[in-house]
């Protein structure tokens, strides 16, 4: 039996999630650069905010927490620490414990007043009811999935 037009799925690009998520993404990552500089990326910004908030964690546990993998997160720590911004500590089984350096805490410092400024560039072209379901819904959309990745790896694991 045929389908009827609205049970198909648009194949107009611009109302394609992947490809808005992309896009949101590249505009993203251009206004970080834009306010924060060339110095750090939205990648390590987000795995120094991680330590900051939970010093001492292991590796493993903090390429989870950024949803990274492990190798990746290994050879950006390696990047961070060649900068001087974090301290990388072997523990036993070859694990790492990750702290902030004094520099990187500075470095932190000094972002605050551009992360507001990015935050609020980001937003700014959205109404302040939209900003916030805008974030509930990207909050919703990642918890959804993570939990669903987490149960997928669990019944994998069985």
């Amino acid at each position: 039996m045929p389908s009827s037009a609205s049970d198909q799925i648009s194949l107009d690009l611009y109302d394609q999630p992947g490809h808005l998520i992309r896009r949101a993404q590249q505009i993203a990552t251009q206004l970080f650069r834009d306010v924060l500089g060339p110095d750090v990326t939205p990648v390590q910004y987000a795995i120094l905010r991680m330590l900051q908030e939970s010093p001492g964690i292991d590796q493993v546990t903090l390429a989870k927490l950024v949803a990274l993998d492990n190798s990746t997160t290994a050879d950006i720590a390696a990047r961070l620490e060649s900068k001087g911004w974090i301290h990388r500590e072997i523990l036993p089984r070859r694990q790492r414990r990750l702290s902030l350096t004094a520099d990187g805490e500075a470095m932190l410092a000094a972002f605050v007043p551009n992360v507001h400024e990015l935050h609020q560039r980001m937003l700014s072209a959205l109404e302040p009811g939209e900003q916030a379901e805008f974030k509930r819904l990207l909050r919703k959309f990642v918890q959804l999935h993570d939990a669903g990745a987490a149960a997928s790896d669990a019944a994998g694991s069985l």
